[in-house]
C-alpha cells in the first residue's frame, strides 16, 4: 500500500467523525441553504429598517421619552449597546444625534404619511427575515394572506419595540434595585465589586431578553411548528453569541473602521458589518434548530415523521 492509500486509509474515518458533528453540520445547512447571502441581504435591509422604526417611535412617543431623562439615558444605552454606532454619544462618530431625536416635533399630516412609509420599510425586513429563517429550515416561504401578515409583522413590529423599552425600563429598575442593595450591604457602589456585579447582571438580564426576542422571531415570525426542546437550544446559542457581540461591539468594529480612506463612510461601514454579524448569527441559529429537527424526525410544518432516527446522519443535505 502506497503512501497516499496509507494516509488516506486514516484520514477518511477522521473526515467522516468530523462530518457528523452537530456544529460541522450545522454550519454545512448553513452554508447549502445560502446562509450568507441571506445574512448579507437582511443587514442591507435591517439598515433601514432600524432608521425607519427609530424614526416612527421618536415621532410617535418622543414626548414621553423626552420629558423623562432617566429614561433617555437607559433607552440610548441600549440602542448604541445593541447597535455600535448608532446613537452619537457626543464625539461625533455615531450615525444619530439624539438631540435631534428628542427634539423631533408632533407628528403631523406629511409626518404621518413619511411615517407610514417608513413603517412598511421596517416591515419588509421582518417578512425578509420569515422567508430567511424559513429558507434555513429549507422550508418553502409562507402562503398566507398578504394583509394578515403585514398586521402580524406589524405586530411583532410593535413587540420588539416595547422590548427594548423594557429593556430600559429594566436596566434603571436593575441599577435602581442593586444601589439599594449594595446601600444595605455597605458596599461602594463605585468599587470593582460592586461594577463587576452590575454587570453581569445587566448581561444576564440582556440574555433572558434576547433568548425571548429570537425565540419568538423563530417560532411565531417564522410561522414554523418547533417544538420547545429544538427551539430552547438554538434560541440560547444565537442569545449568548448576541451577548458577545455586543461586549466585544466596539472592538470588533474600531479595527474596520479606523482606515483614514474610509473616514468619510466609517459608521456606514460600521452599521453594515456589525448587522451582518448580527444576521449570520442569527440565521446560524436557525440552522441549529434545524439540524436538531432533522436528528429527532420533527416535520417543522407541523407534522411528525412515523419513524425517528436513534443517531445523526452522516450526511450533510437539507434541514428537513
Amino acid at each position: 500500500m502506497g503512501l497516499i492509500e496509507r494516509v488516506t486509509t486514516v484520514v477518511q474515518p477522521i473526515i467522516a467523525r468530523v462530518l457528523k458533528l452537530k456544529p460541522v453540520r450545522v454550519f454545512t445547512n448553513y452554508s447549502q441553504e445560502r446562509g450568507p447571502l441571506l445574512a448579507s441581504g437582511l443587514s442591507y435591509q435591517a439598515i433601514f429598517a432600524v432608521f425607519a422604526a427609530i424614526a416612527v417611535a421618536f415621532s410617535i412617543a418622543g414626548s414621553v421619552i423626552r420629558d423623562n431623562r432617566q429614561l433617555q439615558d437607559a433607552l440610548f444605552r441600549v440602542l448604541e449597546t445593541n447597535v455600535p454606532g448608532l446613537i452619537d454619544n457626543g464625539s461625533n462618530d455615531g450615525a444619530i444625534d439624539p438631540d435631534a431625536l428628542l427634539n423631533s416635533g408632533a407628528l403631523t399630516w406629511t409626518g404621518a404619511i413619511a411615517a407610514v412609509i417608513l413603517l412598511l420599510s421596517a416591515l419588509n425586513w421582518l417578512a425578509s427575515g420569515r422567508d430567511a429563517v424559513r429558507a434555513i429550515f429549507g422550508v418553502p416561504p409562507q402562503q398566507a394572506n398578504v394583509i394578515l401578515l403585514k398586521l402580524k409583522d406589524l405586530g411583532l413590529a410593535i413587540g420588539f419595540g416595547a422590548a427594548i423599552l423594557l429593556s430600559a425600563v429594566i436596566s434603571i429598575a436593575s441599577t435602581t434595585a442593586l444601589g439599594a442593595l449594595f446601600d444595605w450591604l455597605g458596599v461602594d457602589r463605585e468599587s470593582i465589586a460592586a461594577t463587576i456585579v452590575g454587570r453581569v447582571v445587566g448581561l444576564l438580564l440582556a440574555l433572558v431578553l434576547d433568548a425571548l426576542v429570537l425565540a419568538v422571531f423563530y417560532r411565531v415570525l417564522s410561522g414554523l411548528a418547533i417544538p420547545f426542546r429544538q427551539l430552547r437550544t438554538g434560541t440560547l446559542i444565537a442569545a449568548v453569541a448576541f451577548g458577545a457581540l455586543k461586549v466585544l461591539g466596539t472592538a470588533l468594529l474600531g479595527g474596520a473602521t479606523s482606515n483614514p480612506l474610509l473616514a468619510s463612510f466609517a459608521v456606514i461601514i460600521g452599521l453594515l458589518i456589525w448587522f451582518n454579524l448580527i444576521c449570520q448569527v442569527l440565521l446560524i441559529g436557525a440552522s441549529w434548530i434545524a439540524v436538531s429537527a432533522r436528528d429527532n424526525g420533527v416535520d417543522l410544518l407541523g407534522k411528525r415523521k412515523a419513524t425517528v432516527t436513534d443517531s445523526p446522519p452522516s450526511g450533510t443535505g437539507k434541514a428537513l
